[in-house]
């Protein structure tokens, strides 16, 4: 296959630490970057526009991770196929793979956006969006949905790139993407006075820079990954059925996780636009904490799958216990320095005092448990990785949909307290992380412990 110079990088060899962390850091970087310019319209709206904008904002952004978490999942899903004909040698099917994945994420992308710009109004209402907030959030929202196209089509790029071992170029192009979309927040917002609408259109030109740049890498080069356009025109129906077994539950789990989140929403939403927008500005300090949990995830999902593919089911085993320690030293550290300064960031996106105070106990809250999301995280997607999607949709809606509901309705009826909205978040992801941690357990590690072919 393809060697390093040419971008792909194979994760079936080499020192499992090294290769990880080497593998992971741009994905992690990249990460901090796609947080970065999706905050800075945070900051932008909520410090010069004022809390009911910020407010606004904060009130879409669960129905457009609703949109876009379907694409993310199933990109996700689709990416363990191809890492695992990349570790197991089989070009032939690598293509066939990429080309229906990168067919379907156009169809997807088209069907998904202009349902969501429709359904926009229904949507705000069924987080019952305050009246107040409600025009402005309707702007923003049915302005960013355009943009879902470009959200669907960069992401299966980036995820074909990542499964084959290159990270590194996915992250020059959200750097770039974010660089623009920060530049563009400035122009929109701060000089044509374009107020949330602006912050939207960013957005929408940053991410379309990303998708002109992963695939001008896709058609010109050498490597596995090469897209050559006639082939979209004629998908595989045995790959679209295999791509789909894996790809749509984790496409389905990250949507219905979103539709959860939207109920989350309609309690926050109920004590007012002061908590709508600290709770916001809590959520992006979140993103940027649980990133490593995130970043080494997928990770884990390339290196998993590639070694499957080996063979090499030791290794992969060796894998996850590596990110695991990784996970666990940096929530350790950056997850204090975050909780003891929790003023200091929030006060970044928000300077009203009420709305700070929303903010800061929702980070003091939840930042104690964030071990659970690290295991939820490595392990689902490690279980992924051994190709059992629909296992990982099992337990990821009966932890962080069921569990997290059944605890809001019964809390909210004893005591109709903002701290349980905190509190429910932490509970989704350790019912979540028990749940597949059981099946990794009892059914994936007896299956594959020892039967590995030899380095």
């Amino acid at each position: 296959m393809a060697g390093a110079k040419r971008g792909s990088r194979d994760l079936t060899q080499g020192n499992i630490a090294k290769e990880l962390i080497l593998f992971a850091l741009p994905i992690f970087a990249g990460q901090i970057f796609q947080n970065l310019y999706n905050s800075v319209d945070s900051i932008v709206v909520g410090q010069a526009i004022g809390t009911t904008a910020l407010a606004a904002v904060s009130s879409s952004a669960d129905i457009s991770m609703l949109l876009t978490g379907f694409f993310v999942g199933f990109s996700t899903g689709g990416g363990v196929l191809i890492s695992r004909f990349f570790g197991a040698k089989q070009q032939h099917n690598l293509e066939h793979a990429l080309h229906t994945l990168v067919s379907f994420g156009i169809i997807i992308g088209l069907s998904m956006a202009t349902l969501g710009i429709v359904l926009a109004p229904a949507l705000l209402r069924l987080v019952k969006c305050p009246a107040d907030v409600f025009p402005e959030a309707l702007a923003y929202l049915r302005v960013y949905l355009i943009g879902v196209l470009f959200t669907s089509i960069y992401n299966v790029g980036s995820r074909i790139l990542q499964a084959v071992g290159d990270s590194r170029r996915p992250f020059y192009y959200l750097v770039l993407a974010s660089v623009t979309n920060i530049v563009m927040d400035v122009v929109f917002v701060l000089i044509f006075r374009l107020g949330v609408i602006g912050a939207a259109l960013a957005t929408i030109i940053s991410q379309s820079l990303s998708v002109v740049l992963v695939y001008v890498r896709m058609l010109r080069t050498d490597d596995v990954y090469k897209l050559h356009p006639k082939k979209l025109l004629h998908m595989d129906g045995h790959m679209m059925k295999e791509i789909a077994a894996l790809g749509f539950p984790a496409a389905i789990q990250s949507s219905l996780i979103s539709i959860s989140n939207l109920f989350v929403q309609r309690y926050i939403n109920s004590f007012g636009s002061s908590a709508m927008a600290g709770i916001g500005a809590a959520k992006k300090i979140d993103r940027f904490v649980g990133m490593i949990a995130q970043s080494l995830g997928l990770a884990t999902t390339t290196f998993v799958s590639q070694n499957v593919g080996a063979e090499k089911y030791d290794r992969a085993f060796q894998g996850i216990r590596t990110a695991l320690v990784i996970c666990a030293v940096y929530i350790l550290t950056v997850g204090t320095m975050v909780y003891v300064l929790a003023e200091v960031f929030v006060n970044i996106f928000i300077p009203e005092g009420e709305a700070v105070a929303f903010g800061v106990s929702m980070v003091h809250v939840m930042l104690p448990f964030y071990f659970c999301q690290v295991l939820n995280n490595i392990f689902a997607n490690a279980v992924r990785g051994f190709g059992k999607s629909f296992v990982v949709m099992v337990c990821s809606i009966a932890g962080m949909i069921g569990c997290r509901q059944l605890f809001l309705y019964i809390a909210m009826q004893l005591n109709y307290s903002v701290i349980n909205v905190y509190v429910a978040f932490p509970v989704g992801w350790a019912c979540a992380a028990l749940f597949v941690m059981i099946y990794y357990f009892i059914k994936i590690r007896p299956k594959y412990s020892g039967k590995t072919i030899q380095e």
